[in-house]
């Protein structure tokens, strides 16, 4: 077990960069059980730091199994208002939202995909009007990753669970820069460089990027006014706070109407606790019109048969190769860390923050900006050492963007 030095260290880079917690401020956390001595360490330290309530839902792996197991459909296919009237209160009181996960890949492997579909789906309506607030940068959040047993095995499979927990305990602290010896300094040089690149995109404002490697080919137009982000965020209260930890992306938002062609996977999706794997998706005017998987095609079914809205992209994210976790050679099977070790894209919602002044229209008028709704938001990566990108300006020009997998512009 890592030390509880270290992991006091990562607890204080959580809520000083991942949510920048103000002093009077509430937490709100989403927890498993069986990170419990780490959660208590995060809650202190929210504590010390002048946190007016820290409230903390537990996460149990096999109560979930169980409940999938042995409830009836009625129960599975509905979300408990008290739930929805928590998540909302702490988000009216502008709360810091902080999210642990260490969920096991294979949870969900044996259970019928159309009950984890009705219940995602159910989850998904319900939390329509909290998921404004973390769309919206309206409240603080962020999601971060402890090891659970069962996640560090199906990672280090020849190991022992404790020598396969200690290592995925190393690799995450490296991965988060924790590593170092002031952590939190890292992370704005980190996210200084981030900055840089999105500035970049912005200032280019290409029309399309076109998509190449071994199974891809994809041309995707980009909305007028669309804003490339990465990194940092910033509440409406003016906190500036991490979502994601680690994120090694820039991203934005694809013309929902807008994408055509064909792409193909290159990591394992870890979705609602089963995985989908060597899949591919054909688009036309922006919308999924073929797919195949060699395994989990009746999860990546459902998933597109969500809503209309499922089958078209919501956000595009820029990667490079040498990011640290593609350079760490381990494939996480959980999106935080896969998603940041090769560029992506998401099925359904895209963030209205992506556009210039998107987070203040309404449903019918990021419609008509080409701004996707869904009640999903999947990411799969589609990022490789042989991926080119191009970007098309708006005078119709080529130039390379990404070439064998990293930048071909000057980000400096």
């Amino acid at each position: 077990m890592v030390s509880k030095q270290v992991q006091e260290k990562y607890a204080e880079l959580t809520l000083k960069k991942g949510v920048n917690l103000q002093k009077g401020q509430a937490v709100m956390m989403n927890a498993p059980i069986e990170g419990a001595e780490f959660t208590r360490i995060v809650a202190r330290k929210a504590y010390e730091m002048g946190a007016k309530d820290v409230h903390i839902n537990w996460v149990d792996d096999e109560l979930n199994l169980l409940k999938y197991e042995n409830a009836p459909d009625e129960v599975i296919a509905t979300y408990p208002e008290w739930k929805v009237k928590l998540h909302d209160t702490f988000a009216e009181d502008g709360a810091a939202v902080v999210n642990i996960r260490s969920t096991n890949p294979d949870l969900l492997k044996d259970i019928d995909p159309s009950r984890v579909a009705k219940a995602t789906k159910a989850a998904a309506e319900a939390m329509v009007n909290f998921r404004k607030y973390t769309m919206n940068d309206r409240i603080p959040w962020t999601i971060i990753s402890i090891p659970s047993k069962d996640w560090a095995k199906k990672i280090f499979p020849d190991k022992s669970e404790e020598d396969a927990v200690a290592s995925l305990w190393d690799a995450i602290l490296k991965i988060v820069r924790v590593d170092q010896d002031d952590p939190v300094a890292a992370w704005d040089k980190h996210n200084e460089t981030l900055r840089t690149a999105r500035e970049v995109l912005n200032k280019k404002s290409y029309q399309k990027l076109i998509f190449k490697a071994p199974g891809t080919e994809l041309e995707m137009e980009l909305p007028e006014g669309h804003i490339w982000k990465g990194g940092s965020a910033q509440a409406e209260t003016g906190v500036t706070f991490n979502p994601n930890m680690p994120t090694e992306e820039v991203f934005s938002m694809p013309h929902k109407y807008g994408v055509n062609g064909t792409v193909s996977s290159t990591k394992p999706l870890n979705y609602g606790g089963s995985l989908i794997d060597n899949f591919s998706l054909t688009f036309k005017d922006g919308k999924v019109v073929d797919y195949q998987a060699e395994q989990g095609e009746e999860v990546l079914k459902h998933l597109l048969d969500s809503d209309e809205g499922a089958r078209r992209l919501g956000e595009v994210a820029l990667v490079p190769d040498e990011s640290p976790i593609s350079q760490s050679g381990l494939i996480f099977y959980n999106t935080l860390f896969d998603e940041n070790a090769s560029c992506h894209i998401a099925l359904g919602k895209a963030y209205p923050t992506n556009l210039k002044d998107g987070a203040s229209m309404d449903l019918d008028e990021l419609d008509k900006h080409g701004v996707n709704d869904s009640l999903v938001h999947v990411d799969f990566m589609i990022g490789s050492d042989k991926m080119d990108i191009d970007g098309i300006t708006k005078d119709g020009k080529s130039e390379p963007v990404f070439r064998n997998g990293t930048w071909a512009l000057d980000i400096k």
